[in-house]
């Protein structure tokens, strides 16, 4: 495949290989996020951190440089860290 796809199975095949990327990077957030779980309930720290995720959205805006917007991007990040929370909160309940 070219650089440039300039078909739709070329374009199409330029997405999986993202989809495959972004496959990789979400679950290496998570293995990052698991290790956060693990330090806050050694700590006694709650799941929830409402001023860390504004600073993971605000984090995002900066970095957005379109087309999406920052809103639906947002949004994005919202289930992602929703998605993270839920893997802490399962793994502080089995005492992982």
């Amino acid at each position: 495949m070219t650089n440039n796809p300039s078909t739709i199975a070329e374009w199409r095949e330029r997405i999986d290989r993202l989809d495959a990327e972004l496959v990789r990077l979400l679950n290496e957030r998570a293995v990052a996020a698991r290790q956060i779980g693990f330090l806050k309930r050694t700590s006694d720290l709650p799941v929830v951190e409402p001023n860390r995720e504004l600073t993971i959205f605000s984090n995002v805006r900066a970095l957005n440089a379109g087309p999406i917007p920052d809103a639906d991007l947002e949004g994005i990040f919202e289930r992602i860290i929703e998605t993270m929370r839920d893997l802490q909160r399962r793994q502080i309940e089995a005492g992982d």
